[in-house]
């Protein structure tokens, strides 16, 4: 008889990873004892203000801008995006100035320009340059207040960052789309939303996102404005009240909240477009495995013999 061998499975063991798990817990644990039992950090005045409707007002417009310079900077990207990828040199050439200018200045340089726009330009006019034709005309302070300026500003900033995103998605995409979409003969609109578009979003989407939180952050930046947006609102109050710290902390908790629902809204994007594509992946293997069976078999030629 032969000897049959008990093989034993012995678990590997990873030692570091549990001294590297109980650091962390230590410092962690170190943290939330310096930051939730110090008094110096005043929560008390943290809690009676979070839910105030002087904040919770802040923090409306704030959410505002970010929808509105979300909206408009995608649209005025995608144009951008389109003229840089466009065969003609003119377009290609100011849409890669307008975005070499705007990717240079600093978002506070633009909105404090456009917040004296009315001091450069007394009115806005729509006519043809260098002749005496105008057919509208309007007092810029009429037109550029501080929501308008804020949103345009946003709008022209964040749109130079958009439309390179943008135009990185189109170029990630494998050439031969393009030529596949032409050889349908399809219009060049329908071939870029139907079939461009869809194959480019997997690379957009991730940095797209991306440029929406740090829209969300720069928000903030439209206090130089005197706009009660968020910051600004907390500005005010701690000005007045002398509690820098809690109300400091309220405006930060709240911009925590806006980045872990816009994190949350871009997973659950994510996953319904990877759903999508395995959805299609399989499709196309069943059509894959159905058609050679659905073809007749060719039966063989007869052949006659010939009678000597």
């Amino acid at each position: 008889m032969k000897n049959h061998e008990t093989i034993q499975v012995v678990p590997a063991r990873y030692p570091m990873r549990i001294v590297g798990a109980a650091v962390a817990l230590l410092i962690l644990a170190i943290v939330v004892q310096s930051v939730a039992f110090n008094p110096r950090w005043e929560w008390g005045v943290f809690a009676r203000w979070f839910f105030d409707p002087v904040i919770l007002e802040g923090l409306g417009q704030t959410l505002l801008l970010t929808l509105l310079g979300t909206l408009l900077s995608v649209i005025f990207g995608g144009v951008l995006a389109l003229a840089r990828l466009s065969s003609s040199w003119l377009l290609s050439g100011l849409a890669w100035a307008y975005i070499w200018l705007f990717r240079s200045l600093p978002l506070i340089v633009v909105l404090i320009v456009l917040y004296n726009f009315s001091y450069l330009y007394d009115t806005l006019s729509i006519g043809i340059p260098f002749t005496g034709i105008n057919w509208a005309s309007y007092q810029t302070i009429n037109v550029l207040g501080q929501f308008s300026t804020a949103v345009v500003g946003l709008t022209l900033v964040q749109s130079a960052y958009t439309a390179e995103i943008i135009r990185g998605g189109f170029l990630g995409v494998d050439h031969g789309q393009y030529e596949a979409a032409s050889a349908l003969g399809l219009p060049a609109w329908r071939r870029t939303l139907r079939i461009i578009l869809p194959q480019a979003l997997r690379t957009i989407l991730p940095s797209g996102f991306n440029e929406i939180i740090s829209l969300a952050k720069g928000t903030a930046m439209v206090y130089v404005l005197a706009m009660p947006e968020l910051f600004y609102t907390i500005q005010m109050i701690y000005n007045r009240t002398q509690e820098v710290i809690p109300l400091l902390m309220v405006g930060a908790v709240w911009y925590l909240v806006i980045t872990s629902v816009l994190s949350v809204i871009q997973y659950l994007v994510e996953r319904s477009l990877a759903r999508s594509e395995r959805r299609s992946a399989v499709n196309a293997a069943r059509g894959r495995a159905v058609t050679p069976a659905a073809q007749p078999t060719s039966s063989p030629e007869p052949v006659h013999a010939q009678l000597s």
